[in-house]
């Protein structure tokens, strides 16, 4: 652990909904005094993938409530979508996302989930899109589990990706999690593409889970065809 002086500010970013067949990819920093980390440490602030949904909902209002700062930013399935059609990856769309996020805090450090198989070059890409020259950059794979800011940032991109699919399965129906390992999701795809109906913005086209299954449905097709 890196102990800092009081009065610095520390941020933490990380994201939730990379790997959906389905929804938008949620990136969130956020920001805090260095002397306020312990007290997410007492609330019981950890990686969110490892507590309960309701527990997620009482952690979320307690860290809105302690941060100095709050950046969030949501990348739809569209503009990931279109990012890939140029030839943008998911994690040069992350790098984006984290160096924006970064720049709206402006903090004195920055602990960040990497998002390459490299954390120093996720690191250093970063820092250089951000632009901050006065702040310094740390990136490690699992750094949510290492870092209470890191968790905490963890825990507001995973509830407000899970508002978000609720908000959608509003419009489209429950279409699950939205991940390629939910039956339910993989359900909802196989229907549309069945129907022939266009897919819907929501779901990630350039997806290879998503290809697949129009492959699958298309090759049945022409079997009941021929």
């Amino acid at each position: 652990m890196h102990t800092h002086p009081a009065h610095l500010h520390v941020a933490g970013v990380d994201e939730a909904g990379r790997g959906p067949m389905v929804g938008p990819l949620v990136v969130c920093g956020i920001m805090m005094s260095s002397n306020q980390i312990a007290y997410l440490v007492e609330i019981g602030v950890q990686d969110s993938k490892v507590i309960s949904a309701k527990r997620r909902e009482f952690l979320f209002a307690e860290i809105m409530a302690l941060a100095e700062g709050i950046a969030i930013r949501r990348i739809t399935a569209v503009e990931i979508d279109e990012g890939r059609a140029r030839g943008v990856s998911l994690n040069r769309i992350e790098v984006s996302a984290f160096a924006s996020v970064a720049r709206e805090l402006h903090p004195d450090v920055v602990y960040m989930d990497a998002a390459d198989v490299v954390p120093r070059r996720f690191e250093e890409t970063v820092a250089h899109e951000s632009g901050l020259a006065n702040c310094q950059f740390v990136a490690e794979h699992k750094a949510d589990s290492k870092y209470p800011i890191v968790a905490a940032a963890s825990i507001v991109a995973k509830v407000e990706r899970d508002r978000e699919i609720q908000r959608l399965h509003t419009i489209y129906g429950d279409f699950g999690s939205g991940y390629p390992s939910d039956p339910k999701t993989v359900r909802f795809v196989e229907h549309i593409v069945r129907t022939g109906e266009p897919l819907p913005p929501v779901v990630r086209k350039s997806w290879n889970s998503v290809k697949r299954v129009i492959e699958a449905s298309e090759t049945k097709q022409s079997r009941l065809e021929g």
